[in-house]
């Protein structure tokens, strides 16, 4: 067939189709070759998310070949041939998916085999269809399929709240950490296979398909990328750890309510460690003799969450600069003040500044002058 006898829009489709097909390859290569870190090269990320969102890139690659495949030498629905792809294609992309979207979560270990077992009625179904050919069995599949994203999204809503409050209960900074991201990832992933199981004809949606698949891989590694690596523990491990100092042989000491608020007040606030950088909970245990657990408890109890504490320091030491510049008439720079309060984001800080203060920089700072 001459190239001027072909359709222009089928032209331009298969075009964007084999671009859909070769970025994905490129990430893939990109996150496991290559060490350094071209997006944020001070930040390192997790080695586990990286490899699963490697294999999630290579499976979507794989599924543009195999789908192409599929259209050249069949296009007989409900074939063989097309219950082989389409669950390679389930398998491979249910699996990936879900270890990248757990691998975000870094709270606790996430185990991946119970998406196998949500896998075998998809199979079961497939198996059914071949045996008996019987569209229904095909729609069952794709309402199952369909299905089982939406319960996985639902669950990361919760996973993802409960991620975020992990970070805020262990981590002074959460540049970088952003749970929201993750969150629209999952998004984005179910909307493509819903996107996928309307879409059967060459309409505007099939275009609109592979521009938001594009999209979602440019944000997918993105998301990769600006994630750093924590040190994680879980709920469970912390209780555990705090029984074992419990017992007589512990290292570690129990602090009551009042020792703990003056260790804090010395070790804390006087000698200004919370203006250093990438401060945990941990850490800060450490450094009044306690462990985690108990100085976690402790905040709790305080109706606050150690990020929220860390803050409220930063933004009183803001403050003072602020006003100590104010009086010897020095020129003030909140950008400045707020990078000598602890922060590396003025995003970060202003976001903080306007939750305790109830109101913007500019606005507190205008009124405090009177201007």
């Amino acid at each position: 067939m001459l190239t001027q006898d072909i359709p222009a829009d089928l032209i331009i489709f298969f075009i964007l189709y084999g671009i859909t097909g070769v970025v994905p390859i490129i990430g893939a290569v990109y996150l496991l070759l290559r060490r350094a870190n071209a997006f944020s090269p001070d930040i390192t990320p997790p080695v586990r998310l990286r490899r699963w969102a490697a294999s999630f890139l290579l499976v979507a690659a794989f599924g543009h070949i195999w789908w192409m495949l599929f259209y050249i030498f069949s296009r007989e629905m409900y074939s063989v041939a097309y219950m082989v792809v389409a669950l390679l294609d389930f398998v491979g992309m249910v699996t990936t998916i879900t270890g990248t979207m757990f691998s975000m979560l870094q709270d606790r270990q996430r185990p991946i085999w119970p998406v196998f077992v949500a896998m075998i009625p998809f199979m079961v179904l497939a198996a059914l269809q071949l045996i008996y050919p019987d569209h229904s069995f095909m729609e069952m599949a794709f309402i199952y399929n369909l299905s089982l994203y939406v319960v996985f999204f639902v669950y990361m809503v919760f996973a993802v709240r409960r991620y975020g409050q992990w970070l805020n209960n262990n981590y002074a900074d959460l540049e970088n950490k952003k749970i929201w991201l993750s969150q629209a990832v999952s998004l984005a992933f179910v909307l493509l296979f819903i996107l996928y199981v309307l879409v059967d004809t060459y309409t505007i949606l099939l275009y609109l398909l592979h521009i938001i698949e594009l999209v979602f891989f440019g944000l997918l590694l993105w998301r990769v990328e600006t994630l750093p690596q924590l040190d994680s523990i879980s709920t469970e491990e912390a209780c555990s750890e705090s029984v074992q100092e419990e017992h007589p042989s512990a290292t570690l000491l129990y602090i009551d309510l009042v020792q703990m608020e003056q260790l804090l007040a010395e070790r804390c606030m006087g000698t200004q460690l919370y203006l250093q950088h990438e401060l945990t909970l941990n850490q800060l245990a450490q450094t009044i003799g306690t462990n985690r657990f108990y100085l976690s408890q402790y905040f709790s109890r305080q109706g606050i969450t150690y990020n929220t504490y860390i803050n409220n320091l930063r933004i009183n030491h803001f403050i003072s600069l602020y006003q100590e510049a104010l009086q010897n008439g020095q020129p003030i720079i909140a950008q400045q003040l707020a990078s000598d309060s602890g922060y590396r984001s003025y995003s970060t800080f202003s976001l903080a500044f306007k939750q305790r203060m109830g109101q913007s920089v500019t606005a507190w700072m205008r009124d405090t002058t009177g201007e």
